[in-house]
């Protein structure tokens, strides 16, 4: 009798079966995308409620492929990796073009956002990229691998980076500059 309830049940029985996919089936593999994502600030906030303390996250992501094109995006979520992913999705809307000049910058600018303010000068080739925090991570995503940057103010993780990114916008190439004054 015992054997009768365990004859379909052996380790070989359940791996043959049609119907299960085995791990070695899965057809979803992840599609490598062009952007890369780097998650600059999580933030915990906490609301205290009738059972105790109720979490929620915000995540300060930016995005960029390297070549020029770079967004940043705020998510928030009651799970970290869920507000990394929503930040991700809004970042990738809200591209924008860097101007550059080989390797570095064209000319020295000042970005400014709320209380934070941005100084981003080029630098010759081989120097690096002598930056920190959000700032750096907003340039390594650019493609710029040459400057020197420096953070003045408030060193809010948001405004950095959109000081940053304002200071990049304000760029522009010696070709744009002559285009404007000869129209």
């Amino acid at each position: 009798m015992a054997e009768a309830r365990t004859e379909g049940r052996g380790r070989n029985d359940r791996n043959n079966r049609k119907d299960r996919k085995g791990r070695g089936d899965r057809k979803d593999f992840k599609v490598k995308s062009e952007f890369e994502e780097r998650v600059v600030h999580i933030s915990r906030n906490s609301k205290v409620v009738k059972g105790g303390r109720r979490f929620s996250f915000g995540a300060l992501v930016v995005v960029g492929d390297r070549k020029g094109r770079v967004g940043f995006g705020l998510g928030k979520a009651a799970e970290v990796a869920e507000a990394i992913r929503k930040a991700g999705e809004v970042a990738k809307r809200d591209l924008r073009t860097v101007t550059m000049s080989g390797t570095t910058l064209p000319h020295e600018s000042i970005g400014k956002y709320s209380g934070a303010q941005v100084l981003l000068r080029p630098a010759s080739e081989g120097t690096g990229l002598i930056a920190g925090g959000p700032c750096r991570a907003v340039l390594e995503l650019a493609g710029v691998r040459d400057v020197l940057a420096k953070s003045l103010g408030s060193n809010n993780h948001l405004n950095v980076t959109k000081a940053t990114l304002v200071a990049l916008g304000q760029l522009r190439s010696k070709e744009e500059v002559l285009a404007i004054r000869k129209g």
